[in-house]
């Protein structure tokens, strides 16, 4: 008996009932919410200037400031439906992690060599949101942009335009930053989108920040001009709801005359005629249709579904098109390639005194702290659960001093805080060997630190599994395939090893190194680097931050699949503005980076057809 999927078919079932009652309760919370804000205005129509393909992140995007152009039609296609009234209340974010959630896709990776031998079947699951909004609509709401370097790193490397100067102004454009003033504030926007609130500063959070300076590391803004340090969490959070890019961008440009959305449509493929996308072809209650694209077809399907949709249409390695009869539209080796995510380590846990771990999801499942949210928008609903904080240290001698290659994500519990109801499930980990690791914490008050690998050099790939559209591909990163990534994750743990045994942490709160040996690794020395190394081949999994599969590089570049300005090279009329562009992972959560793009590309698209057409825009 498969015990991993037996588990996880409960504990979705056990989801799927619950989230009814969830949604009745939060009717009165946000009575303005409802699937009519995202239906279809008018008629669909035959053409239309833009077709996007995809209402994630990135996509509801392109659809608002697009349709600012009021002579253009735009039809933004999403194969997920409206966002559910849980997704707008910060605590709740963990309920789109358990398996079986109906706006996840369901992605894993396929089994991994070097990594995730704890994992279920070896394989690391990758969620991705199948909803308008994306993972600005499900994920973990860290608003995180980046190192400074990121960015001129993807300039130096052939992509004008794309330097920290010229994409500064996008992440201020987005932001509508929500703390107070303070000596960052020129970095920062006041009257965008997307609100970003500071997390509050409880005893974790000071304990955090006290032991980043006990080991001599400054307090930060990490969203300004410099990352290397420990500091509060950004969240994209707005007066105590999550602030989503459906939420902010497309709910209030739905109005429009100009611009239709059509959730729960499903694109098989872009029409090409010519060497040219024309439209594309998708299914929509159970009826193939097909709409024309006069100007563009822009692909925001994700770091997964683009390139998958890419290769579907002809578009991408000749030899792996052949090889399930496609039609060669275009011979694009990059497309697939590339692929990577930053990579963690979970397990490393301390043990605390009574009052250590923070409030969890079963501790804001009740109606009390509902019916206090729906009054003020404020307490622990309105907030990110889990005191969730990070940090950047730089582990490597090699390279500016300045740019960090590892993220220190800090949990106010322990993985086995829920005593091994759900969590487990979470994160994919093998049942039996999670209770073997843990069994013995199970329950226990404390907290854990988790390294980030923060600048991967292992790459991957993404192939297709069929040609039938509804099969998920094969998604292999090959999660630290590079032997530098294991080495860097190693002296990774040794900062939170060194972090977590701080004195802010001992004396505050009785921290306590959970040292049980992990079985698997029980050959090597204890606290040897050969231990350390098993254990990262052990406890790694993704942070869920793919990206890659469609990079953007110059001609030169023979695995590049968009130049600069995000056209996708060997044909026209097709641009793909999402975060499968990113040539390299930025040091972060992906999230505001991915705003960044849209914004970006969507200011490309309206310059370059305004320079074309002499429109006023």
């Amino acid at each position: 008996v498969d015990l991993n999927g037996v588990r996880d078919t409960v504990i979705g079932a056990t989801t799927v009932a619950l989230l009814p009652v969830l949604r009745l309760l939060l009717v009165s919370v946000f009575p303005e919410a409802g699937q009519e804000q995202y239906a279809l205005n008018g008629p669909l129509s035959a053409q239309y200037d833009f077709i996007i393909v995809g209402g994630g992140t990135a996509g509801c995007i392109l659809a608002a400031r697009l349709s600012e152009v009021p002579e253009w039609r735009v039809l933004l296609l999403e194969a997920g439906g409206p966002p559910p009234l849980e997704s707008n209340v910060p605590a709740f974010l963990p309920i789109s992690y358990i398996p079986g959630y109906t706006e996840d896709w369901g992605y894993s990776t396929v089994p991994q060599k070097y990594s995730s031998q704890n994992f279920a079947n070896h394989a690391a699951r990758q969620p991705q949101g199948r909803v308008l909004g994306g993972g600005s609509t499900v994920n973990g709401m860290m608003y995180v942009r980046g190192n400074r370097r990121d960015f001129d790193r993807w300039a130096a490397w052939g992509n004008p335009g794309w330097d920290y100067l010229s994409v500064l102004p996008y992440f201020i454009k987005a932001e509508d930053y929500r703390g107070e003033v303070q000596q960052t504030e020129a970095f920062h926007g006041r009257s965008g989108p997307i609100g970003v609130t500071p997390g509050p500063m409880t005893p974790l959070t000071r304990a955090f920040i006290q032991g980043g300076q006990e080991l001599g590391y400054p307090v930060i803004d990490y969203n300004g001009p410099e990352q290397l340090g420990f500091s509060v969490t950004y969240f994209s959070i707005k007066d105590g709801v999550r602030s989503s890019t459906a939420r902010e961008y497309l709910k209030p440009a739905n109005k429009r005359p100009n611009l239709h959305i059509l959730h729960s449509a499903t694109v098989h493929r872009v029409i090409f005629r010519d060497k040219r996308a024309v439209g594309v072809r998708f299914e929509y209650n159970k009826k193939m249709l097909t709409v024309g694209a006069l100007r563009e077809v822009i692909m925001s399907a994700g770091p997964v579904a683009s390139p998958k949709l890419l290769m579907l249409s002809g578009v991408g390695p000749k030899e792996h098109l052949q090889q399930h009869k496609l039609k060669v539209v275009a011979d694009i080796p990059g497309v697939g390639q590339n692929v990577h995510d930053h990579v963690e380590i979970l397990g490393l846990s301390w043990l605390g005194v009574k009052g250590t771990s923070s409030l969890g999801l079963l501790e804001t499942f009740n109606p009390i702290a509902i019916k206090q949210h729906r009054a003020t928008r404020q307490g622990p609903v309105g907030a990110a659960p889990l005191n969730f904080l990070n940090a950047w240290v730089k582990v490597s001698q090699e390279g500016d001093p300045l740019w960090p290659d590892m993220q220190l994500f800090f949990n106010g519990a322990t993985i086995a805080y829920d005593k091994g109801t759900i969590n487990s499930g979470f994160w994919g980990f093998d049942k039996k060997k999670f209770k073997e690791y843990m069994g013995e914490i199970l329950g226990r008050e404390g907290f854990c630190i988790r390294p980030i690998l923060g600048l991967p050099k292992s790459r991957g790939t993404i192939t297709l599994k069929s040609t039938n559209v509804h099969d998920h591909p094969n998604i292999d990163p090959q999660l630290l395939s590079h032997p530098d990534d294991v080495k860097a994750l190693v002296k990774g743990i040794k900062v939170a090893l060194a972090m977590g045994n701080t004195s802010a942490f001992i004396h505050n709160f009785g921290a306590k190194f959970y040292d049980k040996p992990l079985p698997g690794c029980t050959g090597e020395i204890y606290g040897s680097d050969s231990y350390w190394v098993c254990y990262v081949r052990h406890m790694s999994t993704t942070f869920y931050h793919l990206t890659g599969g469609c990079k953007m590089a110059p001609a030169s570049d023979p695995y590049g699949v968009v130049d600069h300005t995000l056209r996708v090279r060997g044909v026209g009329g097709l641009r793909v503005v999402d975060a499968s562009i990113m040539p390299f992972i930025t040091n972060g959560n992906t999230n505001a980076p991915t705003i960044m793009i849209a914004e970006k590309g969507s200011d490309m698209i309206k310059q370059e057809w305004k320079r074309s057409a002499g429109l006023n825009i």
